[in-house]
């Protein structure tokens, strides 16, 4: 139990050492984040459908 209570000690001192981002800061990164999901999830979708098409044309008449 005492290691575990160590364990916990040294846990919280190193947490209060980080840097945390603001507010501001964190809800800029998550709209970036965000963002750049959907348009990876458009590119790829654009992909699928691009092949799709081309496939119905091409091989599967």
């Amino acid at each position: 139990m005492d290691n575990f209570t160590n364990f916990l000690k040294e846990a919280r001192a190193e947490l209060l050492k980080v840097n945390w981002p603001s507010k501001e800061k964190t809800i800029n990164y998550t709209l970036v984040v965000i963002g750049i999901s959907i348009a990876t999830a458009a590119f790829l979708g654009g992909l699928d459908w691009i092949f799709e098409t081309l496939l119905k044309m091409f091989i599967l008449k």
